[in-house]
């Protein structure tokens, strides 16, 4: 690897990507083929919710590499089937070892589950989300140019802390924006960017 332009790094097939997903071939391949790729399914979106949640502390590469894992035990994220969960599910996860075995962040999964059901009346979790997409997205040149937040994902937490979700807060929220393609925050000169084509026609 060599460094590309503006904070991208060359790789050995003469692709250009931010440092963190250089390295690590699953970083890697999760950056080429589903980062920042529009997520506009309700299972989709609610997984994504949770595996934000359950991140919150720990790296991204942990997460991916217990994803397999996740995806088994709440039944591939099916809102209908975890939010029947119990407490005695609540003590099963607590014990498998293949994921992040953390009380409150099972139990938000759980409660985020509720919350996706309650908000099909009301158009649905994709609608809902999506509603909050920002009019225009940044344009970093180095990684220290993304921002942590921004006020459209101040205001998505706000409102999915009101229908009912929990670890669902700002910074968490926006990370969750550049990964379901709501804003692009691929580096200007990585081979990504504007590849989700939410952005394309606005020259972003």
């Amino acid at each position: 690897m060599v460094p590309g332009g503006n904070g991208t790094v060359l790789g050995v097939d003469g692709l250009a990507r931010p440092p963190w997903a250089s390295i690590d071939p699953l970083l890697r391949d999760y950056y080429d083929t589903e980062w920042g790729l529009p997520v506009r399914d309700e299972n989709g979106l609610y997984e994504r919710i949770c595996l934000e949640g359950f991140q919150a502390g720990l790296s991204w590469a942990t997460i991916l590499r217990k994803r397999p894992a996740f995806r088994a035990a709440f039944h591939d994220f099916n809102p209908d089937v975890v939010a029947a969960f119990t407490e005695d599910d609540v003590e099963r996860l607590l014990k498998d070892p293949g994921i992040i075995r953390n009380r409150l962040k099972i139990r938000a999964a759980i409660t985020n589950a509720e919350a996706v059901i309650a908000l099909r009346s009301e158009g649905g979790l994709v609608d809902f989300v999506w509603s909050f997409q920002p009019p225009e997205t940044p344009r970093p040149l180095t990684h220290a140019d993304i921002p942590t937040q921004s006020p459209e994902s101040v205001a998505l937490s706000k409102a999915l802390r009101q229908k009912g979700f929990s670890f669902v807060g700002p910074t968490t929220m926006f990370a969750l924006m550049e990964a379901i393609g709501m804003v692009d925050t691929h580096l200007v000169d990585s081979h990504r960017r504007g590849s989700s084509g939410v952005w394309r026609a606005a020259g972003a």
